[in-house]
């Protein structure tokens, strides 16, 4: 395949070396005469192990060129990778003048060929980059609207380290392509189809929300280890055998777990641990600003839900899941215990469906807990879904369960539906379906 990449920064020359070494005919684009001369030479422009060998190997056997001609790489190429750089303003938003002029460029060097192109961003954008500036960027080249569909768009994030950009070139997470169209997706899926990974099609701008995730993710993490560091060394714990074993755990600890959008966490372990953690830290003098933040967002989360059911003007409220999580009864710290609390002191004349909670009050664990703690919640039990709905104007789902897939099926068209689990429940199908 033939690709032209526009940016010789970090990105842009670890992708075209890379994709040259795939044996695709590769032109790199920049405007630093400087870096086309250096690639030229099979010189790299940047630092980063392995590059200045692969580099040499691919230049000399004529895989690999770079120009400053625009209309060079256009029309020697059947697809264009945009890796221009994304820098911060002032303000903290994003740069994408580089994207703009690079679209313009290449909407320009478009208008004098008839044949179909593909243009890739690759680089790091928020959501809506595409559609409100590359987009307008190549059709002010081309001189007119992109609806004839020979020009074809997609997002498709790099997920490489320095350091070792080239072994996470060829064994990525996952290749991940945003596009509106199968055609694209199956160039893209050819062009990596030496790359060991998932590959991910998906549309443009959950694309360009996954890589913000990710980078937001990582510095979370680094922030979160060393604030644990911290802790460990002021309470004379050796911090790295901790995170040695605690990165052990892929069950829990690195995984999947618990990565979910919904609701508040409770429970009796998470907000008790995290407070006497915050504890000892104060009485230590230890700062620890990230971790003193997650009581605060979790907060957020909880005044969040209760302002969803204070829009809706209405005060019949049925909701289903009481417990902190489905499958238990456990109510001790349960954020929906504290919507519903919050709810009855506003007024609102609430019923609740728990069956496992229902369950505990007559004979499990918890018991002693509902009765003393909670007596007051306790009596706005329903006994079936049936009921609960007859009740309510507004349905609030804080579970993942059978019951709120049965009530929101019974769903009539005056009820209104806050879903604290964000479209995890799905309604049950009838009978025989």
């Amino acid at each position: 395949m033939r690709v032209a990449v526009f940016g010789l920064g970090y990105v842009g020359s670890v992708s075209a070396v890379c994709l040259s070494g795939a044996e695709h005919e590769v032109i790199g684009v920049d405007i630093n005469k400087e870096k086309v001369a250096m690639v030229n030479s099979a010189v790299s422009p940047i630092v980063e192990p392995g590059l200045k060998e692969l580099l040499s190997e691919v230049v000399g056997k004529g895989l690999l060129r770079a120009t400053i001609s625009t209309d060079d790489a256009v029309r020697n190429s059947d697809l264009a990778l945009i890796c221009v750089g994304t820098p911060s303003l002032p303000n903290g938003q994003l740069d994408v003048n580089g994207i703009t002029r690079v679209g313009i460029e290449i909407g320009g060097a478009l208008r004098q060929f008839t044949r179909s192109y593909t243009i890739v961003l690759r680089s790091t954008v928020l959501p809506g980059t595409t559609v409100q500036h590359l987009v307008p960027a190549i059709e002010t080249g081309l001189g007119r609207k992109m609806e004839d569909g020979a020009l074809r768009i997609s997002v498709n994030p790099e997920f490489m380290r320095e350091g070792s950009a080239l072994a996470d070139f060829q064994k990525p997470p996952m290749t991940l392509v945003g596009c509106d169209d199968p055609e694209t997706a199956s160039l893209l899926r050819s062009l990596y189809s030496g790359v060991q990974g998932p590959f991910v099609e998906t549309t443009v701008k959950t694309a360009e929300m996954v890589k913000y995730v990710s980078n937001c993710f990582h510095a979370l993490k680094v922030c979160f280890a060393n604030e644990i560091g911290d802790m460990c060394a002021a309470l004379g714990t050796e911090a790295q055998e901790v995170m040695r074993i605690f990165r052990m755990d892929h069950k829990l600890n690195i995984s999947e777990t618990y990565l979910r959008p919904g609701f508040a966490f409770g429970g009796s372990c998470l907000p008790k641990d995290l407070r006497a953690l915050l504890s000892a830290a104060r009485a230590l003098d230890i700062s620890l600003p990230l971790l003193s933040s997650v009581p605060i967002s979790n907060d957020g989360q909880i005044r969040k839900g209760v302002e969803s059911v204070l829009k809706t003007k209405k005060k019949r409220v049925g909701v289903v899941g009481l417990s902190f999580k489905p499958g238990t009864d456990d109510l001790r710290e349960s954020p929906m215990v504290t919507l519903v609390e919050t709810l009855i002191g506003k007024g609102f004349d609430v019923h609740i469906l728990d069956k496992n909670v229902s369950l505990a009050r007559l004979m499990g664990a918890n018991r002693q807990y509902i009765e003393e703690e909670i007596p007051h919640i306790s009596s706005l039990m329903c006994q079936d879904v049936e009921e609960l709905m007859r009740h309510a104007e507004v349905l609030v789902i804080g579970n993942s369960c059978d019951e709120a897939s049965l009530a929101l099926s019974l769903l009539r068209p005056d009820q209104i539906v806050v879903d604290l689990t964000r479209g995890a429940v799905q309604p049950s199908l009838p009978v025989g379906v």
